[in-house]
């Protein structure tokens, strides 16, 4: 996430030179392209991780320090 980014709430994902912008709710590919493999795991793992992601988003906006988030294992 970036802070001051622009709505829907959404969070970056980067994997070699693939990118692309996941939305939170409803958790969903905003743009750019990630391998299905790929997509797949960080859909995944956004599911499992919604309500921190939205937490994350708000202090993102109010420019505070955002949470870790465990990733996929």
């Amino acid at each position: 996430m970036n802070f001051n980014d622009h709505s829907p709430p959404h969070f970056h994902a980067r994997y070699g030179k693939e990118r692309a912008l996941i939305g939170i709710s409803p958790l969903v590919l905003l743009e750019g392209n990630l391998s299905p493999r790929v997509l797949g795991l960080v859909m995944e793992w956004g599911a499992l991780h919604r309500d921190e992601l939205l937490e994350n988003w708000n202090l993102a906006r109010n420019m505070q320090l955002l949470n870790s988030i465990e990733p996929l294992r």
